[in-house]
């Protein structure tokens, strides 16, 4: 069983039953599916049978408190067991097994490193699908066009407000979150509030480009506040920016999905990507999704000063290069 557990940092609890008990690891980042990527398993200590069966909130400090849910059961191959030569009881250091899941399947080695409680864990087959991709890190925004509201054809025409902030790409690579900006610089340090945005999106691989907005602490209102941003962009320690996220709180604005689970989805027409970025459902308090306009309510954006950006419904996703299909009003 592989259980993802919402603790202080959200992680994967992975558990082989073996001679009465659940051998057990943490994976931070989950069971890896590219064979060229050994990922961390923090050994922890053997679990009786009864958590094969457990879910919901756990508060017995010997495990941690959170939120535990079922992510994967199966059954398992043991091919190898190789034993502690420096410790009397025997406990294993090193397991080769087959994992037959619903959702992760393939041959995998766990081994620990020098004894110690850090194991790593790899995959040794090839991935079961073979165009997958990992996840490109760096990727740099499609620019919108200056213009005017679209007259002609309103209906090709999808609608959204331009919000005014810092232009940023979230990438999370199952569990580890980087926010760039525009010039694929890392701005990850100073919007922690954003970065757990892995906790909603779980064991999932995705780029989103959207907006950073400042917000009001208390009623979450977008504020149009530029200042306040570059203040958050000045701060470069992290026990200040968790204290600005507080004090002066952002949300990410995701208007877009570049890419999800190993593949590009760029070539795509917007109306299908729009599609794929409303079914994250994305709502928490460091994110939401960007919502559409109708045409009357575009028309009331621009007339309130705020301006919109209108993008053509089969428009695709030109990576770091000015497109006509997007066009900026402001």
């Amino acid at each position: 069983m592989i259980q993802q557990h919402d603790a202080t940092r959200l992680h994967w609890d992975l558990r082989l039953e073996h001679e009465g008990v659940l051998l057990s690891w943490a994976l931070p980042r989950g069971v890896p599916w590219n064979p060229k990527e050994n990922r961390l398993a923090v050994q922890t200590e053997d679990h009786s049978l009864d958590f094969l069966d457990r879910e919901g909130d756990d508060f017995d400090g010997r495990f941690g408190a959170g939120r535990s849910t079922q992510w994967d059961t199966g059954t398992y191959e043991l091919h190898k067991i190789e034993p502690s030569k420096d410790d009397p009881t025997g406990a294993p250091v090193k397991l080769v097994v087959t994992l037959h899941g619903r959702r992760v399947s393939g041959k995998y080695s766990l081994f620990s490193m020098r004894g110690s409680r850090d194991w790593l864990i790899h995959r040794m087959d090839p991935p079961d699908d073979e165009h997958r991709k990992p996840v490109p890190i760096g990727v740099r925004p499609m620019i919108a066009t200056p213009g005017e509201m679209p007259v002609d054809s309103p209906s090709d025409w999808s609608y959204e407000t331009r919000w005014n902030g810092i232009r940023a790409i979230v990438t999370d690579d199952t569990g580890r979150v980087l926010i760039t900006g525009a010039d694929a610089a890392d701005i990850s340090i100073h919007f922690p509030e954003i970065r757990r945005i892995g906790r909603a999106l779980g064991h999932r691989e995705v780029i989103l480009d959207g907006m950073i907005v400042p917000v009001d602490p208390t009623t979450g209102t977008v504020l149009h506040d530029r200042a306040g941003l570059t203040r958050r962009l000045n701060i470069t320690s992290d026990s200040g920016a968790r204290n600005a996220a507080k004090t002066a709180p952002v949300v990410f604005m995701a208007f877009d999905i570049l890419w999800i689970e190993g593949r590009p989805i760029t070539d795509l027409p917007w109306e299908l990507r729009r599609r794929q970025l409303d079914d994250l459902r994305l709502d928490g308090p460091g994110w939401r999704t960007s919502p559409s306009l109708s045409v009357d309510e575009a028309y009331g954006a621009i007339d309130a000063e705020t301006g919109i950006v209108a993008k053509r419904r089969d428009s695709v996703y030109t990576i770091d290069r000015p497109t006509p299909d997007w066009i900026d009003t402001a």
